[in-house]
């Protein structure tokens, strides 16, 4: 526990989401005057850490940082887990720790703050609203520093948090990193054939090939929210999320009650898309809807179809963020192929604080190479564009939309 000696604000640790009422962590994490977040809500990670997925069996042991004003009230939260590895964070430092223990350091354990194995961009400092939320911000980054430090941790990683975070982080003496991703853009399209119009004449040609070669063989595709989803559709899709999770990281990351217990808590935000040959469930695709994003998180199948990915993943998601009115679909990390297919470069970020000052000098040397190095790889792939003319919205004006 920390306090803020000029005000009497208290932060302190809770190794539990459920120790937090969720009714003051939501008021911080997706307060009214910001687009709705799925990924930081309390139910989602209460269904990560209920459904074992999250737990210090598996690696991550829930250090949550919660602030309290001087009358009581939570005035901010932060996610954090004391984690023995590098795995579902999708932001790299597998080379970081490697040297450290070179060279004779011990780089896990480290803190994380994040949202476990959700490589989405979103706050991290999640402040309620009000005059003191930028004074809250650096209570709860300097509190994450302190507590990272207690725990005798190498370092502290906050991952996938917005660009205005990045900046007062980095101000404070973070180590700041960017990466890159691909998000499609909704220019007030009413139809995908008004979106396809954008496209020059070769890439929308071969979107309409895809789209054509995914429905071959008699393949249905639903749309599921709501009540629709059921334990059988979990059951299925939880085959195809294995046969992904094993091909990508040998061990899925999720477990099968984590999607039962988000789905009782969270099935409004939430867009299956199951594709059905012969009466079977043969692939899928699940999505979170936020408040004016498409998220798109998990796909897998059991039978090989020629552009079945692209449809269940990218153009579905674009045919119902049209229909509903939602501004943009993120369709998960990294993903160069994305870019033919409409979905554009976007910048992401993440800032490090490292303990020992000989490992934190050579991070930040190569930080700032990687950083220009990203940047120059954007310039090169909005110039390869698919569209017949700029889209119209610069890389600043995304990054200013997280």
């Amino acid at each position: 526990m920390s306090k803020d000696a000029d005000t009497g604000r208290i932060v302190r640790v809770e190794r539990s989401i459920a120790s937090v009422e969720p009714f003051h962590w939501d008021a911080c994490a997706n307060p009214a005057s910001r687009p709705y977040n799925p990924f930081i809500s309390h139910k989602f990670l209460k269904a990560l850490e209920v459904s074992g997925s999250v737990a210090p069996e598996t690696g991550w042991l829930p250090q949550h940082l919660v602030l309290e004003t001087e009358d009581g009230a939570v005035g901010g939260c932060m996610p954090c887990y004391l984690k023995s590895h590098s795995q579902g964070e999708y932001v790299f430092d597998y080379g970081w720790a490697a040297a450290f223990e070179a060279a004779g350091g011990e780089y896990y354990p480290k803190l994380q703050c994040s949202v476990p194995f959700t490589p989405v961009t979103g706050r991290r400092l999640l402040v309620a609203d009000g005059s003191d939320a930028e004074h809250h911000e650096l209570l709860l980054a300097s509190a994450a520093v302190q507590l990272s430090r207690k725990l005798d941790a190498s370092s502290l990683h906050v991952t996938f948090l917005t660009k205005g975070e990045w900046s007062a982080l980095g101000e404070l003496g973070m180590l700041r990193r960017t990466d890159q991703q691909f998000h499609w853009l909704n220019n007030g399209y009413a139809a995908f054939s008004d979106f396809l119009e954008e496209l020059s004449s070769r890439k929308r040609k071969a979107v309409r090939k895809e789209r054509l070669g995914a429905g071959a063989g008699g393949i249905e595709i639903e749309w599921l929210t709501g009540a629709d989803i059921t334990e059988a559709h979990w059951d299925a899709f939880f085959d195809f999320y294995l046969d992904t999770g094993e091909r990508k990281w040998g061990t899925p990351y999720l477990n099968r009650e984590f999607f039962s217990l988000a789905g009782q808590e969270m099935n409004e935000e939430m867009l299956l898309i199951m594709c059905k040959r012969e009466g079977h469930y043969i692939a899928g695709a699940l999505n979170f809807i936020g408040g004016d994003t498409l998220y798109g998180r998990y796909w897998g199948c059991i039978e090989d179809h020629p552009f079945l990915h692209f449809e269940t993943c990218y153009y579905q998601a674009i045919d119902y963020a049209i229909e509903h009115g939602l501004k943009c679909v993120e369709a998960g990390a990294q993903g160069a192929h994305k870019l033919a297919r409409g979905y554009l470069p976007v910048t992401t970020y993440s800032a490090h604080f490292i303990a020992n000052q000989g490992l934190s000098n050579a991070v930040s040397d190569y930080l700032d190479r990687e950083r220009e190095a990203i940047a120059q790889e954007s310039e090169i792939l909005h110039a390869h564009s698919p569209f017949r003319s700029t889209l119209r919205c610069s890389p600043l004006d995304v990054e200013l939309k997280t």
